[in-house]
């Protein structure tokens, strides 16, 4: 992790932080968070060899429709089914969810700590009754998962504003970083996805 690099990630990190023991300017706060968040997203997708997936026109244009379409079907789920048997699931959905992108997110401040032979290394594991589907993983991936999966728990127990600004920040991240850009002129649309995913997830899962 580069001296730079750390620096957002400090400053980041401090942001999210500082509402906790001072009176912060909202407006101002999201603005330098939403700033940070697409930097440290963009700074970790820079890779030495070329993207070998990219966004094309097509679907940047889909993705305000599947961002709408998304959210009305949270609208009618609250509206005709149970709220607290809605919360409930999203709220297992969101744990595992959860777990991964905490898990990634941590992982490179992690994995300079560990072997050498932890970050290389992949163990493969297939699913019991579904042997076409298998899991990739290392084992400073499981080491990263130990600490997301406790505060993972913590967010589903309290629904701390903590915990949901931080799990915010680390969808948004990794969206950036696996979702690479062909474009210039689509280099906005992180900065929608950061903004909105961290909005909305506040405002539908917040107490």
């Amino acid at each position: 992790m580069k001296s730079v690099e750390r620096i957002a990630n400090v400053a980041l990190a401090g942001l999210t932080l500082a509402p906790l023991v001072m009176k912060v300017d909202p407006n101002l706060n999201v603005i330098l968070t939403a700033s940070l968040t697409v930097f440290v997203g963009c700074y970790r997708s820079v890779k030495p060899t070329p993207p070998s997936e990219t966004m094309s026109n097509e679907h940047a244009m889909r993705f305000p429709f599947v961002g709408s379409a998304m959210l009305l079907s949270l609208f009618l789920l609250f509206k005709f089914l149970s709220k607290d048997l809605v919360n409930a699931v999203l709220t297992c959905y969101f744990f595992v969810l959860g777990i991964v992108a905490l898990s990634a997110t941590l992982l490179p401040a992690i994995k300079r700590y560990l072997p050498t032979h932890w970050n290389q290394d992949v163990i493969s594991w297939r699913f019991p009754y579904f042997r076409s589907l298998d899991v990739e993983f290392t084992r400073s991936q499981i080491v990263a998962a130990i600490p997301g999966t406790f505060f993972c728990a913590w967010y589903a127990s309290q629904k701390h504003w903590l915990a949901n600004n931080i799990l915010g920040l680390s969808f948004c991240i990794q969206e950036i970083i696996n979702h690479r850009k062909e474009r210039e002129h689509l280099a906005h649309a992180p900065v929608q996805g950061a903004s909105g995913m961290r909005s909305t997830f506040y405002n539908f899962f917040r107490n």
